[in-house]
């Protein structure tokens, strides 16, 4: 149980890092101070104090407690940041609006709806990202189920044209460039994968889409 909360602790580390990004540092200029803001960065500081007493007289930390003490630094540099942020001495680098930039000439293909909302919270335009849970072939679909009745089947073959026509359409109108399959590790993402790959030189990535950093998904859309 220990363990798993400093997993989840240093999880949040992670994302309090890449969360935003200083880009340029102003002169202030006048604006209204945040005092909530100001009120929970003391707070944290405080936290952060008792770890300075409790490893008297050498300082040093267990990585249980660093972890705790990188915590509440975070926490408080946040806080500071929205209020430097204000009075614009900071101007701060939005990796949603990186992540939007870089998907521009993308098509991502995924499996789930859920999936969708995660990307497109991340800064990716719905219309660049394709649902589908069935595979892009009638052959793909009978391996998955070999005892699919016919008429489930002429179903399903019509989906598969609707899909295929949709993402070929979006290649010609929107001008996309990078067609990738993001989807969880399972038997059918990996034969929509395969088929994608075939069909429109997809890039694969397995992956579920809830655990990919700002920063990972970056690196995805950026390589060619």
């Amino acid at each position: 149980m220990e363990r798993m909360r400093i997993k989840q602790a240093e999880e949040l580390i992670k994302k309090a890092c890449i969360k935003q990004k200083k880009t340029m540092i102003r002169e202030p200029e006048e604006g209204v101070i945040n005092v909530k803001h100001f009120e929970n960065a003391l707070k944290e500081l405080i936290r952060a104090e008792d770890y300075i007493y409790k490893s008297l007289p050498h300082h040093r930390l267990s990585r249980e407690e660093a972890v705790g003490f990188s915590q509440h630094l975070l926490k408080a540099r946040e806080k500071i940041d929205k209020i430097l942020s204000d009075f614009k001495v900071l101007e701060m680098e939005d990796l949603k609006d990186k992540i939007r930039e870089l998907s521009l000439d993308t098509l991502i293909i995924t499996t789930k709806s859920d999936a969708k909302r995660v990307l497109a919270k991340k800064g990716i335009e719905a219309p660049h990202i394709i649902v589908t849970g069935a595979p892009l072939s009638v052959e793909d679909m009978k391996k998955i189920n070999p005892r699919i009745p016919e008429k489930t089947l002429e179903n399903i073959k019509k989906r598969i044209e609707h899909t295929k026509y949709d993402i070929e359409r979006k290649i010609k109108k929107m001008g996309i460039k990078k067609v990738i399959v993001l989807a969880e590790p399972n038997p059918t993402s990996k034969l929509i994968a395969e088929k994608a790959k075939k069909l429109y030189n997809a890039k694969i990535i397995l992956d579920n889409p809830k655990d990919i950093t700002d920063n990972k998904l970056i690196k995805i859309l950026s390589k060619q």
